[in-house]
């Protein structure tokens, strides 16, 4: 058996233990099961569905929140309108300045 250091961002690391712990899983249990679930050659299809399906089979797949909705295009459009109406930035900046 080989050992390997792994050098990640804090962030990714801590949600790596959670989602371990969440699975009751030891953090080099969790990584060596999603090594092996993103490297089995037997799945098919894009890669995006290989690497959920593998995810899932090896029980790594965790849920995501719920679904959002993208908002109406034409609220989105008033806003912008709205957004252009008011005091600039450099008005306010320079406001601060005298």
């Amino acid at each position: 058996m080989t050992q390997v250091t792994w050098r990640a961002p804090d962030d990714v690391v801590e949600r790596a233990r959670q989602a371990a712990a969440h699975e009751g899983r030891s953090l080099n249990e969790y990584l060596t099961r999603l090594a092996r679930a993103a490297t089995d050659p037997e799945l098919a299809g894009s890669d995006v569905e290989r690497v959920r399906e593998r995810l899932a089979r090896a029980g790594l797949l965790v849920p995501s929140g719920p679904a959002q909705r993208r908002p109406d295009p034409a609220a989105v459009a008033r806003a912008r309108r709205q957004a252009g109406r008011g005091t600039p930035l450099s008005d306010l900046v320079a406001e601060g300045r005298g």
